[in-house]
C-alpha cells in the first residue's frame, strides 16, 4: 500500500513504540488487501484512505493529549 513511507516517518513525530505498533496495523491492512484484491477490488482502493486516516488521527490524538514532540 501506498503509505508505508507515512507509517515509517511517524518515527520522527511518535515514540517508536508507536510506529512499531502502526507498521504493525499497516501489515494488518496490507494482508487484507491481499486477501480482498480478487474478490473486492473496489475495497483495496479504499484502504490505503483507511489507513492515511488511521495515521493522522494517531498522529494528531498523540500530539494534543500525550504531548508528543518533535525531539530531533
Amino acid at each position: 500500500m501506498s503509505v508505508l513511507f507515512l507509517y515509517g516517518a511517524g518515527g520522527l513525530f511518535a515514540p517508536w513504540w508507536v510506529v512499531v505498533l502502526l507498521i504493525a496495523v499497516w501489515l494488518v491492512l496490507f494482508v487484507l488487501a491481499c486477501r480482498w484484491w480478487t474478490p473486492r477490488p473496489r475495497l483495496v482502493a479504499l484502504l490505503p484512505v483507511v489507513a492515511t486516516v488511521l495515521w493522522f488521527a494517531v498522529m494528531v490524538a498523540g500530539g494534543v493529549w500525550l504531548d508528543w514532540t518533535w525531539d530531533a
